[in-house]
């Protein structure tokens, strides 16, 4: 695992980043999108009806951060 390249203040910056990326790589297909800092990396939130978008957001988390460790808790229903 690799360590997240920022400080705590430097999350949100991060995280807007972060959740444009998703946003277009989903095409908007995934509500209550939520991505936050955990101890061991990022964990993802949300919903979308497809294993595809879940699958999609994902991938526009490695966009930014390749190695970091990824939870995604995204729901599909």
């Amino acid at each position: 695992m690799m360590d997240l390249p920022m400080s705590l203040q430097d999350f949100p910056v991060l995280r807007r980043e972060l959740e444009c990326h998703v946003r277009a790589r989903t095409g908007n297909r995934l509500q209550d999108l939520d991505i936050q800092l955990a101890p061991d990396g990022i964990l993802l939130h949300g919903r979308t009806s497809t294993y595809y978008v879940k699958q999609l957001a994902q991938h526009g988390i490695r966009d930014v951060l390749p190695d970091v460790q990824l939870h995604n808790a995204i729901e599909v229903a």
